[in-house]
């Protein structure tokens, strides 16, 4: 706990982690409600699955995204994206019926463009803000309120949903949107303009990919991670499934289930960042998938409570996951390549979980669900072993040097 004292004492490392927080308090009620309201408006499970497709689409854009964060001032990029994302949020309210959930997907893909700004810029913003040796503090933090606030936001967008329809929600996530923004304003550093690269932008792009690539602690990570990707994708709308032909409980129930979630996720946010500084990032990722892994099995049953209990562990696995692999990737990535690679990262993870969730949408329909679950599970264990066998990731945290960028790495 010294250590959290000592980065909350920090008040720009304050102002930002809570503007980010409530920002996706916003977006968690926001997603959820928008499946919960394509589900309502057409009977069709493959159809609100589909609108995490369209986000998870939108965030291929990475690339083009990271070049942005590493060549242009951070905060105002941020400012930026977050007024403009606000703005086609509201064009949600244009929505009556179920002849125009078209415009939830286009809402949806531009949501995801918008992530591959804001993630990489957000990531490196961080890594500038906090010192090193405080940042896996800083990502579990991160973790355990977010999914804290969770808690109460699945069940507070699928209720207000049901009760008063999408407004409420549409309109409480531009408001988190703007409080980012205010944040982001009342930070007191100096945010000093990068330097003016000569590189094409593909280069520039590249530079990130190739960093993971020859770093083999980040590559190791970034294969496993888009295995464990590929399974929470095929996950996305068996989950819609899991409620209604396993539990034969209302689409609204997904709330409870994703507040479970919530509630293993707090439990395991707390204690990521003792775990990680005990055993190091990649071992925390490995007990991480291992949790995942039991928790889908869970998911097959048809008894409510086991199936609660797998969401909690499912949702126990994240912060470690997610801890683990953000820490590594700050800690090892010099700051000026930080952008491109998150970038290249968010997209290496992104697209084959595109692919998985197109393909979850489409399998559900024809086999049965518990089939697929069971796939998933495996994909998870086997991730989890391949981490636990590799020496790299046994190392104490941060025991790999960074290194700085040059114009031969860029290339």
């Amino acid at each position: 706990m010294t250590k959290v004292r000592k980065l909350l004492s920090n008040r720009d490392a304050r102002l930002f982690m809570a503007g980010q927080i409530l920002s996706t308090f916003g977006d968690s009620a926001l997603w959820l409600a928008l499946g919960i309201w394509i589900k309502m408006l057409t009977g069709s499970a493959s159809a609100a699955g589909l609108s995490f497709f369209m986000l998870a689409l939108g965030t291929l854009a990475g690339p083009a995204g990271g070049v942005l964060a590493d060549r242009m001032r951070r905060r105002p990029l941020l400012i930026a994206t977050n007024l403009v994302t606000a703005a086609l949020v509201l064009l949600l309210l244009l929505v009556q019926d179920g002849g125009q959930i078209w415009l939830i997907y286009v809402v949806m893909f531009s949501y995801g463009l918008s992530a591959s700004v804001l993630g990489p810029a957000q990531t490196g913003l961080l890594q500038t803000i906090v010192p090193e040796d405080l940042l896996g503090d800083a990502n579990s933090v991160m973790q355990t309120a977010q999914w804290g606030l969770r808690l109460i936001t699945p069940l507070l967008g699928a209720g207000l949903l049901v009760a008063f329809g999408a407004t409420p929600v549409i309109v409480g996530d531009v408001v988190t949107f703007l409080i980012a923004v205010a944040t982001l304003l009342a930070l007191r550093m100096r945010d000093e303009s990068p330097t003016p690269s000569e590189q094409h932008w593909l280069a520039e792009a590249a530079a990130g990919a190739r960093y993971i690539r020859d770093t083999p602690s980040l590559r190791q990570l970034t294969k496993v991670g888009a295995l464990i990707m590929i399974a929470f994708g095929l996950s996305e709308t068996a989950v819609f499934a899991v409620v209604s032909q396993g539990l034969h409980r209302p689409d609204a129930f997904l709330g409870v289930l994703i507040s479970a979630q919530g509630v293993g996720a707090v439990a395991a946010g707390v204690t990521a960042a003792p775990v990680m500084r005990r055993l190091s990032e990649g071992l925390l990722v490995a007990l991480g998938m291992a949790g995942a892994a039991v928790g889908f099995l869970l998911l097959t049953a048809s008894s409510t409570t086991a199936v609660l209990v797998g969401a909690a562990l499912i949702g126990s696995s994240l912060p470690w996951i997610s801890v683990g692999i953000m820490t590594l990737f700050q800690r090892r990535t010099p700051p000026e390549l930080m952008g491109r690679t998150d970038a290249a990262l968010n997209v290496a993870l992104s697209l084959p979980q595109t692919i998985a969730i197109a393909s979850g949408a489409a399998l559900v329909a024809v086999i049965d669900y518990r089939i697929l679950l069971l796939g998933v599970a495996t994909m998870a264990a086997v991730s989890s072993a391949y981490l636990l066998t590799r020496p790299e990731q046994r190392r104490s945290a941060g025991a790999e040097p960074k290194r700085t960028e040059s114009p031969a790495s860029a290339v």
